[in-house]
């Protein structure tokens, strides 16, 4: 079948280990003094460990391989003990994999494994936590859609522009749906993406238009890029691609500035609809530098 795993470029990797903490699944050895995959039935595909690694050796591809084995992992780590278990459980639970979480969960209780599931939540207090299953807290993935809002924080800044501004002043409501938001950083697989429908926004675009997120981003999940800026923009049509058909996309919108180099955002979600087996709808959308729309179509 085919599936998104990890790849490792071993020129480019240094040695430093530190994926090899990352991966919970035990999917990484360092051999020889390089990072490698020891096996694909061990790799969830979710992409935990590209935040450990500091020389970007790491990368989400699309290829034939065995299907995904909780079971294979959960024989393979239970003999490290309750504390690897519970890490391997607890990123499954982060990245809203319940299925392979419950799997994993009644392994243990077929095979009599004792584990205490309430140390997942039972977290250091917030100046000593300990350290995310990515690495990087910028990268760890969220899904808003089921938390309760939090309270806007009125700062000084806020009181002075409702102060300046009191006949239009208005607290805008974030419709942000997920974290991360930057494709680089998005796993295709992420369970927020799953039947959505998806922005995929040029970096510029929300700064140019005042209500970018009640006009734009509401019920939507969201990808932000920049093909001019951005490295490497061949994995993102190959993460929309997986998007398409893996997380099975409802639509994608399109956000582009008028600037001909944002041309590329359309470019690429229309090569990565080519490529996947599935046909979804595609919107394009042209911003002017001052925010308004000058065209909008469905393509």
């Amino acid at each position: 079948m085919k599936r998104t795993v990890i790849k490792i470029d071993e020129e480019l990797c240094n040695g430093c280990g530190n994926c090899v903490e990352g991966c919970h699944e035990g999917a990484i050895q360092l051999i020889n003094g390089k990072a490698v995959m020891v096996s694909d039935l061990y790799c969830d595909g979710l992409g935990a460990c590209i935040g450990e690694c500091p020389v970007g050796a790491i990368e989400l591809i699309e290829k034939e391989t065995e299907p995904y084995s909780e079971e294979a992992v959960m024989k393979r780590i239970s003999p490290k003990g309750e504390k690897v278990i519970l890490a391997h459980l607890k990123h499954l639970r982060d990245h809203n994999e319940m299925k392979w979480f419950n799997e994993g969960v009644e392994w243990c209780r077929k095979n009599e494994v004792v584990i205490d599931l309430s140390k997942i939540d039972a977290t250091a207090k917030p100046e000593a936590k300990e350290k995310l299953a990515c690495g990087c807290p910028g990268s760890m993935e969220q899904d808003f859609r089921t938390a309760k809002p939090s309270a806007v924080n009125v700062t000084p800044v806020l009181k002075r522009a409702q102060a300046e501004n009191s006949e239009s002043f208005e607290f805008g409501k974030s419709e942000l749906q997920q974290w991360p938001v930057q494709l680089h950083l998005l796993s295709p697989m992420a369970g927020f993406l799953k039947g959505s429908d998806l922005l995929l926004a040029s970096d510029c675009s929300s700064f140019s238009h005042g209500s970018f997120h009640s006009t734009f981003l509401k019920n939507k999940s969201l990808a932000i890029a920049c093909p001019k800026l951005d490295s490497n923009t061949q994995s993102y049509i190959d993460k929309l691609t997986l998007m398409i058909d893996e997380s099975k996309l409802n639509t994608i919108t399109v956000l582009m500035m008028e600037v001909p180099c944002c041309g590329g955002l359309i470019q690429m979600a229309k090569l990565a609809r080519e490529r996947a087996k599935r046909n979804i709808p595609l919107k394009a959308m042209v911003m002017s530098l001052r925010g308004d729309i000058l065209s909008e179509e469905w393509v």
